[in-house]
Order: C-alpha cells, then sequence, then structure tokens
C-alpha cells in the first residue's frame, strides 16, 4: 500500500531523529578516531623508516669492514712487493714493484678516506635513527592513551547507539528508496547531518531563514514534500516534530 505524504514526512522525521540522536553519540567522541587513525598511519610511517635507516646502517657497517680487510689485503701485498723489491736483478723490475707499492698505497688511502666518510655518515644517520625511535616511543604512548579514551567513551555509549542503528535500518525500511537517496545525500552535505528540519519561530530550523506564511501553510498541510528554498533542506511543520519529542 501507498504512503500518503503525510505518511512519508513522519518517515523522514522518525529518520532524522534517530540519526541525530547518533550524531550527538560520535560528537562526544570528538576528533578522538581521527586522531587515532593519524596516529596509527604516523607509527606504521615511522616503523617503515626506522626499518630503512637500520638497513642503511648495517649496508655502510658491512662496507666498512669489506674496506678493512681490503686495507688489510694491500697491506700484505706490499710486504710481499718491498721482499720482492730486496731480490730485483734490474732496473726496469725496481720501477715495476715500486709502481705497483704506490698503487696499493693508494687505494689504502682510498679506502681510509671511505671508511671515515661511511662513519660520518653512520653517526648522522644514527642520531636520526635514535630520534625517530624516541618519535615512535612517544606516538606509541599517546596512542596508547587516546586509544584508552576512546574505549571509555565507546564503552559508555555502545549499548545505546547499537540500538540506535538497528533503529535508524528499520525506519529506513518505512521509506521509499528514491526518497531515502536523496535524504542520506542531503545529510552528507550539511556538517550537522540535518537533512529533515521544522518550521521555528516562521523560519526553517535548519538555515534559520524565514519561511513566507503562504509556505508554511503548505507545510501544515502535509499535502507534498517541500524543500526550503534557501537550503534545499526537506520541511516538516512543528506539529510532526512535537508528536516525535513527545513519542
Amino acid at each position: 500500500m501507498e504512503q500518503t505524504v503525510e505518511q512519508k514526512l513522519k518517515a523522514l522525521w522518525a529518520w532524522q531523529s534517530i540519526e541525530t540522536k547518533i550524531d550527538k553519540i560520535r560528537q562526544v567522541r570528538g576528533e578522538l578516531p581521527i586522531e587515532v587513525a593519524d596516529l596509527e598511519d604516523e607509527i606504521a610511517g615511522l616503523d617503515t623508516r626506522i626499518e630503512k635507516i637500520r638497513n642503511e646502517l648495517d649496508e655502510m657497517e658491512d662496507s666498512i669492514v669489506k674496506r678493512k680487510n681490503m686495507i688489510k689485503d694491500s697491506q700484505a701485498a706490499i710486504k710481499k712487493y718491498e721482499t720482492q723489491l730486496n731480490e730485483v736483478k734490474n732496473n726496469r723490475e725496481y720501477d715495476a714493484i715500486s709502481k705497483e707499492i704506490e698503487i696499493q698505497g693508494l687505494e689504502i688511502q682510498v679506502y681510509e678516506k671511505r671508511i671515515r666518510e661511511a662513519e660520518f655518515e653512520i653517526k648522522n644517520k644514527t642520531d636520526v635513527y635514535d630520534a625517530t625511535v624516541k618519535t615512535l616511543e612517544f606516538n606509541k604512548s599517546e596512542l596508547e592513551i587516546k586509544n584508552q579514551e576512546l574505549d571509555n567513551i565507546t564503552s559508555e555509549t555502545k549499548k545505546e547507539e547499537d540500538q540506535l542503528v538497528k533503529e535508524v535500518g528499520a525506519a529506513e525500511s518505512n521509506i521509499e528508496e528514491r526518497l531515502l537517496k536523496v535524504s542520506k545525500k542531503l545529510r552528507k552535505s550539511f556538517r550537522n547531518g540535518l537533512a529533515v528540519v521544522f518550521i521555528e519561530r516562521n523560519s526553517c530550523s535548519g538555515c534559520h531563514n524565514k519561511i513566507p506564511p503562504q509556505l508554511q501553510s503548505e507545510i501544515r498541510q502535509r499535502k507534498k514534500i517541500i524543500i526550503c528554498e534557501h537550503c534545499g533542506r526537506i520541511l516538516v511543520d512543528e506539529e510532526i516534530a512535537n508528536e516525535e519529542v513527545d513519542a
């Protein structure tokens, strides 16, 4: 059986009233859910950054070990060449071995320079690593506090909210699909989530603009669905609103 306009208006107001109660419960949580989500994202990013720095430090430490081993190899080669110098039989061999000793000496200098650079970089990265770890620990403690606050607030209102969510589902079933779709879109358009409002002091209780007397009369007749010409919200008369409050 098709609903009358009056039934549609009453169903819309009932739905809006329940949604408003849910909104008020969720407003008590304030920005906590967003803050918790932001902290969780930040912690995940810090974990990734710490792992990246740790890997870079490991690679640099490995490079230092490798270059120290290369220095040992070059030093061993120099000793071998110096021994060979005592056994040379002509200037050509002497010059060739001397050149090899010089090359090995230059390579040692390069390795030592690279080691100093790596040690300097390790110091800088270690400072960054330590600062990042401190930030991570602080954020984790902050997250624990905010999660506790959120849990406390949620536990106090969860039962009521769950019941209201069931009620809003039941209320939606009494509204035709097209009208519900429009109303939900309206709800998302306004920060206060009010898609269906009533006449209050001859004005729209949503945007507070005056409603002409003729339009007020039409709203009270409940013969058609009327929207506020200023904000686009669906308008109901005071009596529908009061009936819901009394109920």
